[in-house]
């Protein structure tokens, strides 16, 4: 997350983690979770979208799409652990 400083990368967190929640279609977790989710997902968006050689940005709303996809991923991710 470059360039949005603390306050928004809080923001961007929250963000992410809620948006990523709704999408794998998670039930609750509350605003820690959401906050946690898309921290997490923050430093595992910019390893995926490297590894795939996608571009990805500076700024609110890039950093808001990469978040938002490595916390898509984590979820994914534990859910497959807990199936297993």
């Amino acid at each position: 997350m470059q360039g949005v400083g603390i306050i928004g990368a809080i923001i961007i967190g929250l963000l992410a983690g809620w948006i990523a929640q709704n999408i794998m279609g998670r039930e609750g977790g509350g605003l820690v979770a959401s906050l946690v989710i898309g921290l997490i997902g923050a430093f595992i968006g910019p390893i995926v979208l490297g590894v795939l050689g996608i571009w990805q940005g500076s700024g609110f709303l890039p950093s808001l799409v990469v978040s938002t996809i490595g916390a898509v991923v984590l979820l994914f991710i534990v859910r497959v652990l807990r199936r297993a």
